[in-house]
């Protein structure tokens, strides 16, 4: 069974940077894809960025120039570099490990933007 373990998430100020980090296990070296999605209250989830196993990565139109994933070279883990901070950034960011077509998702880490 794949699990899915998000951390790094916090209260921060806007202007500031924040890392988030993600691991996925469970008997798979490595995905085909993973990504992070976020929620904030009210809202659907939506993407922020994905990387996959070539390298190829794709953004969410709120975040582009500002945000950066990136991935270990097992493609097991992936990291959220999120810099300029904005308040509107507050959410729940999950993130999404694919292998061969099935998605299993992380619980979620909480980061909010405020002064």
């Amino acid at each position: 069974q794949v699990q899915v373990v998000e951390s790094g998430g916090g209260l921060v100020q806007p202007g500031a940077s924040l890392r988030l980090s993600c691991a996925a296990s469970g008997g798979i070296s490595s995905f085909d894809a993973m990504g992070w999605y976020r929620q904030a209250p009210g809202k659907q989830r939506e993407l922020v960025a994905a990387i996959v196993s070539n390298g190829e990565t794709r953004y969410g139109d709120a975040v582009k120039g500002r945000f950066t994933i990136s991935r270990n070279r097992a493609m097991n883990n992936v990291y959220l570099q999120m810099n300029s901070l904005k308040p509107e950034d507050t959410a729940v960011y999950y993130c999404k490990a694919r292998f061969r077509g099935y998605d299993s998702w992380g619980q979620g880490t909480q980061v909010t933007v405020s002064s």
